[in-house]
């Protein structure tokens, strides 16, 4: 997950304009709901940028509150497409 993690936590930290570094972002970090730049077109914006980085497709009955609970779970999921 380590691998995966340090992507995703680049990859938020980039699509979203955040304005501290990746590794202030731990697995436990509430996501939806804790970061305002994280909102419905922030969504569409880095679902876009995993897909992309990560060459999965993320289907639309896919997403969910709990998906982008917290930085742990996003990388959960984004590590179960992989394996697919």
């Amino acid at each position: 997950m380590t691998a995966t993690l340090d992507v995703v936590r680049r990859t938020l930290v980039e699509t979203l304009e955040l304005q501290h570094p990746p590794e202030d972002l731990t697995a436990d970090t509430p996501l939806f709901g804790a970061i305002p730049e994280l909102d419905s077109f922030g969504v569409v914006a880095l679902v876009t940028a995993l897909e992309d980085r990560f060459d999965i497709t993320i289907d639309d009955d896919e997403f969910g509150a709990d998906l982008f609970e917290t930085v742990g779970s996003l990388t959960d999921f984004v590590d179960a497409k992989i394996a697919v």
